[in-house]
């Protein structure tokens, strides 16, 4: 084992919680040092943003079904909606005298560690360069005016980029040692909702595997030591395409062209005091990825369309009613055909959103803690999305499981073992009632040997769960009931449970589904007051 993959085993164990000890994190919160949740660069150029996200009618089952609309054209208007509907505020809540955000991209602990920017040649209403945006106010800042001929043909196509980063102490100040995984279930979470609102303007988005760390970072401005100062620096994460599916972007020509390019804006400080976690140091250096190749989309295999959901409500209003529920009523339940929908959006397809992101196989498979699913017995599942996995999933989990196929025909479904799992749903989940008051919990299970091949695969696989995470989100909304992830689980407990005994395999992120039990005592208030 090199250094850096036994530095990504170490942390990955250290960052576990235990039944007996938690994964080391502040002992209470200091809440005078509680991170501003929104970045802005004073002294950049603004442009608002139009608030156009009612002016389209997509529907939400046309997007997830891949019946997406004739590309509508990429100019601000239609860039205001995409941003709107997926790294935007969707509502404030307020509970006495204290207000919070609440954003479309969900977020762990809704501290959102996620920052978006635009990279863009000259469009309709706005020109060529790199912005970083504000959601607090639905705007962009000019981080840089690039006025380059080599520029313009360096995007090699009819799209733009969306750039992706994370600010690990906006976590790190509540979860410590855990929060770098949540920032990359959040990174997961934004792919995803930028995908889908694409979808829903009729683009496509392919996430950009080759870009070296430092050049996502160097494009985006990440790297301007003076731009930052005292402030808490950002990780680059990812680069989106988003337009037509055949564009390819020259990533080192747009670094050429911008070399010349006049920067705007110092970032602002949003904390009072940073607390330094070495072990989030030390994942980060040892999964920072260098350039690589970059790879063919992977063949999706055809699959029949989803079930309709039982609601048919507008893409725009699915995206903006999305919540991560608090607590579930513990009596609701779903059909199996909602259920089999539900997984069926999970497997992965070529044209449909967030799976036309990827250009690797899928990697991730949901464990599934069935308990009340109308004509379907509960028990636990697992939902093999790629093929080649499931013999290694059958020899590594307990011999006695049954391995029954189960469901549709065309749906990967396993059936292992006919049990009540509420009680051992709640263990795992940090003896939260959320897990078994659902309809049914899950954990994402990710073969662990090829992060520890390539360490900065493990940033993807975590992302991967993410978008999982995120399309349940939609489905769940959907369906007429609500999600929540959980990002507080015994690691092991869950292996225990499914008979894995080393770390071929490991569950990455949990999830649950069921009826949800509203707070009437929170006020809601309008994510924006202007009108656009």
């Amino acid at each position: 084992m090199d250094r850096l993959s036994d530095a990504l085993l170490q942390y990955h164990d250290r960052s576990k919680h235990r039944v007996n000890r938690y994964a080391p994190g502040p002992h209470e919160l200091d809440w005078i040092a509680q991170p501003n949740p929104f970045r802005e660069f004073h002294g950049a150029p603004r442009v608002n943003l139009l608030l156009a996200a009612d002016t389209f009618h997509t529907r939400y089952n046309e997007v997830r079904c891949g019946a997406l609309p004739s590309a509508y054209g990429i100019d601000l208007r239609n860039l205001s909606i995409l941003f709107e509907l997926s790294l935007g505020l969707s509502a404030w809540k307020s509970y006495r005298a204290t207000r919070w955000a609440l954003r479309c991209n969900p977020s762990s602990g809704n501290l959102h560690p996620t920052e978006g920017y635009l990279v863009c040649p000259h469009l309709p209403g706005l020109p060529a360069g790199i912005y970083h945006y504000l959601s607090r106010d639905h705007l962009l800042e000019r981080r840089a005016a690039v006025d380059d001929s080599r520029w313009i043909t360096a995007f090699g196509g009819n799209g733009v980029l969306v750039g992706i980063s994370s600010i690990h102490w906006r976590e790190a100040w509540k979860y410590g040692t855990r929060a770098w995984r949540y920032c990359q279930h959040d990174c997961g979470h934004a792919i995803a909702a930028v995908s889908y609102v694409a979808a829903a303007l009729g683009w496509q988005t392919r996430l950009l595997e080759a870009p070296a760390d430092d050049e996502v970072a160097r494009l985006l401005g990440l790297d301007r030591s003076d731009d930052f100062g005292t402030a808490e620096r950002e990780s680059p994460d990812v680069l989106l395409w988003v337009g037509h599916p055949d564009g390819r972007p020259d990533i080192e020509r747009m670094l050429t062209a911008s070399d010349a390019a006049a920067w705007y804006g110092c970032a602002n400080q949003l904390s009072a005091n940073q607390v330094r976690w070495p072990d989030i140091d030390s994942i980060r250096l040892a999964t920072i990825k260098s350039r690589t190749t970059e790879l063919s989309a992977a063949c999706a295999e055809r699959r029949p369309l989803p079930a309709a959901p039982a609601l048919d409500l507008s893409f725009a209003q699915v995206a903006r009613q999305r919540r991560s529920a608090v607590d579930f009523d513990g009596t609701t339940s779903i059909t199996s055909a909602a259920f089999f929908a539900m997984l069926e959006c999970l497997m992965t397809r070529s044209d449909t959103p967030p799976w036309n992101v990827l250009v690797s196989p899928a990697a991730v498979h949901p464990a599934l803690l069935v308990h009340r699913v109308d004509g379907l017995e509960a028990g636990l599942y697992v939902l093999v999305r790629n093929p080649e996995a499931l013999s290694s999933l059958q020899t590594s989990m307990r011999p006695e499981w049954l391995w029954e196929k189960t469901g549709p025909d065309h749906l990967p479904l396993y059936f292992l073992l006919p049990f009540d799992l509420r009680a051992s749903a709640k263990l795992i989940s940090c003896h939260q009632n959320i897990a078994a008051d659902s309809c049914f919990a899950l954990g994402m299970l990710t073969r662990f040997v090829s992060a520890m091949q390539e360490p900065w695969r493990y940033r993807h696989l975590l992302w991967e769960c993410g978008m999982l995470g995120h399309t349940l989100y939609l489905e769940a909304e959907a369906a007429g009931v609500r999600a929540t992830g959980i990002g507080c689980f015994f690691d092991d407990e869950m292996h225990a449970l499914l008979g894995l005994n080393d770390h071929a395999w490991q569950s990455l992120y949990h999830f649950t589904v069921g009826g949800a039990v509203d707070d009437q005592r929170l006020s809601s208030e309008p994510p924006y007051e202007r009108q656009g």
